[in-house]
């Protein structure tokens, strides 16, 4: 105990454990704890700025804001409205209607917001208040709508897939390519939960207000917004970077011009505001988990961490079951771009050791990730929904556990059959 108390790998998880005991938000405590193990073992103060600076300055996560910004013109832009109303109109009043409606929503707004949180506020707005309208138990509401929201962070574009890529070295369009079938299949397995639920408790969808054709022309351009985005990605018509800025243009060319919801110099004061805020809040976590992963590796705790794993076993399956145990773990407590930062470097030796496809391991993790925002004591993702519902954690966190059941369980699946994660990158040859 005595050698660990002059060991700086010690103190570097004691000081970021500890004050996030305290409440203490993420960044801070992962900033200070690196701060503090380079003051004291001497390891070069010069370049905290440098690494700072570094954090952020790479090309893919420029993406990242724009897709933020382009998440928010899109919730303004009645875009998710219109797709709701569509898929609705195309269900009918069968058994569980709605809840399947809210799970697909969810999963195609990924293709729009690319964040978990943003997604259950920009659909739980609409889609609780109507599914409970319909005579669906509120907690249930909340909760499918919180679970399936996770997958903004699996279906491209996905700004978690962009700070893996920029951390792993992987290509972004590659994963973004392999984020499509894992993310259909667990929503495939989320629509099977929340249907048999439905089914035993009697819950039905409503009638539409809408005709199938109407509804279909109102949600035209939001339908459209994957095939823009994606599309020009995977036609080599520009790069995931500019596909953020050119979603950004394409969000307010509909919310001004088509949908006309956005009209007034305050619609983009409120939009681009929000924004900044969210942006900061992701960036400061960027710029301070990058500086914590320099002085891990520096000091050497990366490679005692992926030793130590790989002393425990030498069973290629226990290790990987271990791993998927930790960030789930790691996922109930912390924001996925933190755990990419802390856990990934150690992780990567690892990967190399048993020669893993990092694509499929990308997926593994991000789906891994995406269970995590909606499991408890943190669930961010609950949190929102909790917030907007009027409701307790506790109260939804209980009709979620059979959704984050199925969910788990198509993450087994993708992990037995990694060609599920690597078809696509491999058709399209990235």
């Amino acid at each position: 105990m005595d050698s660990a108390l002059y060991d700086p790998t010690f103190w570097l998880l004691a000081l970021f454990l500890i004050p996030l005991l305290f409440r203490v938000p993420i960044a801070v405590a992962l900033g200070m704890a690196a701060v503090l193990v380079v003051w004291k073992w001497d390891k070069g103060l010069g370049m905290i700025s440098y690494n700072f600076f570094a954090g952020v300055a790479k090309p893919p996560l420029l993406a990242i804001p724009f897709f933020i910004l382009a998440g928010y013109i899109m919730e303004r832009a009645g875009i998710a409205r219109s797709i709701i109303n569509f898929v609705q109109a195309m269900t009918g009043t069968i058994t569980g209607g709605l809840a399947v409606v809210a799970v697909a929503v969810a999963t195609f707004w990924g293709a729009v917001s690319g964040s978990g949180p943003a997604t259950v506020a920009a659909l739980g707005l609409i889609l609780i208040p109507g599914m409970t309208q319909a005579g669906y138990a509120k907690n249930f509401s909340a909760a499918t709508i919180s679970v399936a929201s996770g997958l903004a962070i699996v279906i491209p574009p996905s700004i978690a897939f962009i700070v893996y890529g920029g951390i792993a070295n992987v290509s972004v369009p590659a994963l973004f390519a392999a984020g499509i079938l894992p993310g259909i299949l667990v929503a495939s397995f989320i629509m099977i939960a929340v249907f048999i639920i439905s089914r035993k408790k009697g819950y039905r969808g409503q009638p539409s207000r809408l005709g199938k054709w109407e509804a279909f022309k109102q949600a035209f351009w939001g339908l459209l917004t994957p095939v823009v985005i994606l599309g020009g990605i995977y036609g080599g018509i520009f790069t995931p970077t500019e596909a953020a800025v050119v979603a950004v243009f394409y969000g307010l060319f509909v919310g001004v011009f088509i949908n006309h919801e956005i009209t007034s110099i305050n619609d983009f004061f409120s939009i681009f505001s929000a924004s900044v805020r969210s942006t900061a809040v992701v960036m400061i976590v960027v710029t301070c988990a990058g500086l914590f992963s320099w002085v891990a590796a520096d000091i050497g705790l990366v490679e005692k961490s992926s030793a130590f794993l790989l002393s425990l076993t030498s069973n290629e399956t226990l290790i990987l079951l271990m791993i998927n145990i930790i960030l789930l773990l790691a996922g109930m407590l912390l924001d996925a771009i933190s755990i990419y930062y802390v856990f990934l470097p150690f992780m990567l030796p690892i990967m190399a050791h048993f020669q893993w496809d990092p694509i499929w391991f990308g997926v593994m993790m991000t789906i891994n990730l995406a269970v995590g925002q909606v499991t408890p004591p943190v669930a961010v993702n609950i949190y929102v929904g909790a917030n907007i519902s009027g409701l307790s954690m506790e109260e939804i966190s209980r009709p979620a556990i059979p959704l984050i059941i199925a969910a788990l369980l198509a993450l087994v699946v993708i992990i037995l059959v990694p060609s599920i994660s690597t078809f696509l990158p491999n058709f399209f040859g990235l």
